[in-house]
């Protein structure tokens, strides 16, 4: 099956050799993922906003691979401190509400104290429900 990849152009990917999202067949798979905007950190000390940057990010990815973000069918959210898990479950549950994937959410350490949260995402493209 072929292998297609698509990069956001965050310095870690270079860095560390990944992408940010790679489609095998009907699979997507997309990296954990930050509020790293181009000029850095967007959303500040707002895990709402943070959530809300990653999850655009997710999406256009998911897009560029020919997927869409109703066509993801599993999440995992990791945030730096367990208090922001309601703000950032709320965002979550906003984009998701009609979609509701598999979810996970875990407190752990994140790539930095400023980064509240990261989420990444699986996709099957074409099964969501018409």
């Amino acid at each position: 099956m072929p292998r297609t990849s698509v990069s956001s152009g965050t310095t870690w990917e270079e860095l560390a050799g990944y992408c940010r999202a790679v489609r095998v067949g009907d699979v997507i798979h997309v990296s954990g993922t930050t509020a790293t905007g181009p000029q850095g950190l967007v959303g500040g000390d707002d895990p709402a906003a943070q959530a809300a940057y990653a999850l655009d990010k997710i999406e256009a990815a998911m897009r560029s691979l020919g997927g869409a973000l109703e066509d993801v069918v599993r999440t995992r959210v990791y945030v730096s401190n367990i208090r922001h898990w309601e703000a950032v479950a709320r965002v979550h549950g906003q984009r998701f509400a009609h979609i509701r994937p598999a979810n996970t959410l875990i407190e752990a350490r994140l790539v930095g104290p400023e980064y509240l949260v990261e989420i990444e995402a699986e996709a099957i493209v074409g099964s969501a429900e018409k």
